[in-house]
């Protein structure tokens, strides 16, 4: 990678309006320590030619970008600050009279740093930083969470979805628009949606029928042949959005090629062609979005994020419980670890008490099967024997294990005729008690958490993480700006690099001489 060696567009800004930029801001920080923080040669690998070099110093785009993120700016509205704004133009080293540049070249420096070994390294960076003041040297919690983060693109119908998916593969697929001319009815050079009464619902219902008639067959007789990547993910998402939304019509057996929209919402469901990877999101019983999820660990005391994640909004692999050890997974202490009760599986306990660490998370309520009647921990449960005491005092052994481990213990004919059955179960053959694979952990938890001082600590360290979600969020970044969640991941990373940075620099950090310090200000 060549060095560049262009002179200033004009005087420069930090040395003649130093006294213009606000002491102890990203902004002073990054004039005097830019070079320290972002040098060149981190970025050697994304520009492995020799010959000629980046048309802008990728140190400049690093702090540009660092800037863009803290403060939630398009690249547009990025470039016109470097432009007119004397703060912009000291933390980023260009001329008083300096243009900048385009805003495309902030999309190819993203594309560079995404396709490259480390996509993430603004953060890593910035970890390497915190690591070299030793601000985190006996901060030994660390409090987890998640939030939701609405997708950058609209919501789409079955509808929509269906033809956008036809048009995409008549357009990608090599031999896509002559199958199509052959096989289907409907007319997709046609732009927008069909022109039918909306408000008639076999109206609909005929559309439907025909539409998914439609990718059914383009798919089933579309040329044989190898498909290069972006014709086999045009072919994969129509298999997708044919069948997630449909299901065979009132009266058909089928086979005979009838469908209907369904009833209800697919687990999983893609909600937008233009962004596969988004998802319906539930929150909780009130709050549905559409978009990605969030996932951050944070230090408490410093006010550090050491860690974070951006995941599909759904499946298991995507919840709070899995991408918790992926947050934690670069510490080298024992910690306490802190989170609500979603991360209170057994699975995710049984990890992090084999790493050393502590738990203080809150452990799932227990439900009744009847309002206001016996919970699990009514019931003497003796894993080691494999046995169950209902409160009864009837004792009935447990079964095999399921396919997740739990056992179960059928006491049915004795609850006929129990005096306390009303209190115990509604179910007309009698109680069935399940028993989780990690019944004994988890009823270690909730003891644990009854203890006065359990509950201190929670109350204590907990809350915290919920500001720094917040900050996360803050200057309308709720919504993301980009599609998919590799790109959406890389800037989710440089957000909570530039939220770190901000923290960091107002505890007092400063470069001496080879390495970072943290000098607290003297009042």
């Amino acid at each position: 990678m060549g060095e560049w060696a262009g002179e200033l567009v004009g005087p420069d800004v930090w040395e003649t309006c130093r006294e213009l930029i606000p002491a102890g801001s990203v902004f002073a920080f990054l004039a005097e320590h830019r070079e320290a923080l972002f040098p060149g040669s981190m970025f050697a690998d994304m520009y492995p030619s020799r010959n000629g070099r980046p048309s802008m110093p990728p140190q400049i785009l690093a702090a540009t970008i660092v800037l863009q993120s803290l403060h939630g700016l398009s690249d547009f509205d990025t470039v016109q600050e470097l432009r007119c704004d004397l703060r912009w133009k000291a933390a980023c080293g260009l001329g008083l009279n300096d243009t900048a540049f385009d805003p495309s070249l902030l999309a190819y420096f993203r594309r560079r740093l995404q396709r490259s070994g480390d996509p993430n390294r603004l953060f890593t960076k910035v970890k390497e930083v915190v690591a070299a003041t030793g601000v985190l040297k006996g901060k030994h919690r660390r409090a987890l969470d998640s939030t939701v983060l609405d997708d950058a693109v609209a919501t789409q119908d079955t509808v929509t979805q269906l033809i956008a998916a036809i048009r995409r593969v008549i357009r990608d697929v090599p031999g896509g628009e002559r199958t199509a001319a052959t096989w289907c009815a409907h007319d997709y050079t046609d732009p927008g949606k069909p022109r039918i009464a909306w408000n008639d619902e076999q109206a609909r219902a005929t559309l439907a029928d025909a539409l998914v008639t439609d990718a059914l067959n383009l798919l089933g007789r579309l040329p044989e042949r190898q498909l290069d990547e972006k014709a086999a993910d045009a072919v994969g998402l129509l298999a997708l959005v044919a069948g997630q939304d449909v299901e065979v019509a009132d009266g058909s057996d089928g086979r005979d090629g009838r469908w209907r929209i369904a009833r209800g919402t697919v687990y999983g469901r893609i909600v937008s062609t233009v962004d596969p990877e988004a998802r319906h999101i539930h929150k909780n019983r009130t709050r549905h979005q559409d978009g990605f999820r969030a996932h951050g660990a944070f230090e408490p005391e410093t006010g550090l994020l050491t860690e974070v994640e951006l995941t599909q909004g759904s499946g298991a692999e995507n919840h709070e419980a899995a991408v918790a050890e992926v947050l934690l997974a670069d510490e080298t202490e024992d910690l306490t670890v802190l989170g609500d009760t979603a991360y209170g599986a057994g699975d995710l306990r049984e990890a992090l008490e084999a790493d050393g660490h502590t738990l203080v998370i809150k452990p799932p309520p227990l439900k009744p099967a009847v309002l206001g009647g016996f919970t699990a921990d009514d019931f003497h449960v003796d894993t080691a024997k494999g046995e169950v005491t209902c409160p009864a005092g009837h004792t009935k052994a447990l079964g095999r294990p399921d396919t997740n481990g739990a056992r179960t213990a059928q006491f049915k004919k004795l609850c006929h005729t129990c005096p306390l059955r009303e209190r115990c179960t509604r179910s007309k053959t009698g109680r069935a008690f399940q028993v989780h694979a990690h019944y004994d952990r988890l009823k270690a938890a909730r003891q644990h958490a009854a203890d006065p001082n359990w509950q201190a600590e929670y109350r204590r360290w907990r809350p915290p993480v919920e500001r720094a979600m917040a900050w996360l969020t803050a200057r309308g970044n709720r919504r993301v700006p980009y599609r998919g969640v590799m790109k959406n991941n890389t800037w989710l990373h440089n957000r909570a690099a530039a939220l770190n940075l901000r923290r960091l620099i107002n505890l007092g950090l400063t470069h001496t001489g080879h390495t970072w310090t943290i000098t607290p200000a003297t009042t």
